[in-house]
């Protein structure tokens, strides 16, 4: 039986090759995904990013990444439309491209794509599974329907609509997310 699963070195003489430096590849089981979005899915990770920067930069707890952030995650290479990650886990800037380094918090825009297939909906899922047992938090944002689902190992998914308020937790403490605010309007 022939595997075309790819491991992680191949993987990454893909990735870094100079003919892939424009694109935004991930590797979910054994396979390369290239992170395709929408405008509309880019501004609600826009307000995100924005949002959770301005709660966390005043206040020196981390870095922020934007859809250009890679990490290794589970053995596997992911790129978040946005994460953050506490000076506790890494307290140095890196130039890795995938830095095994779990973030505390993920989140997830869901562009059209994620949903149609069901083959993309299993790699999003298998993305949250792994990004769960490394120890992140995980926002899932369904702009379809303007609902925002909280993942949390060993809790059960909250979901957040207009008019609810989501709540920092540990580190992030004391942030509050308008779910309304995250919409283009």
């Amino acid at each position: 039986m022939f595997n075309t699963r790819l491991s992680v070195d191949e993987f990454m003489q893909i990735a870094l090759a100079p003919e892939n430096a424009d694109r935004r590849l991930q590797l979910i089981d054994g396979e390369i995904v290239e992170v395709v979005s929408n405008n509309k899915a880019s501004e609600i990770s826009g307000n995100l990013i924005i949002s959770l920067g301005g709660f966390v930069k005043p206040r020196k707890l981390g870095r922020i990444t934007v859809p250009d952030g890679g990490y290794t995650i589970e053995g596997e290479q992911y790129i978040p439309d946005c994460a953050f990650v506490s000076y506790q886990r890494q307290p140095h800037s890196t130039t890795e491209a995938y830095p095994a380094i779990a973030p505390d918090l993920v989140i997830e825009v869901m562009s059209p794509g994620n949903m149609v297939s069901t083959d993309e909906w299993n790699k999003m899922i298998r993305k949250v599974t792994n990004y769960l047992s490394a120890g992140c938090e995980v926002w899932l944002v369904y702009p379809a329907d303007e609902r925002l689902e909280r993942h949390i190992q060993g809790e059960a998914v909250r979901t957040y609509r207009n008019g609810d308020v989501l709540e920092g937790r540990g580190i992030l403490e004391g942030f509050r997310l308008e779910i309304s605010t995250i919409w283009p309007r």
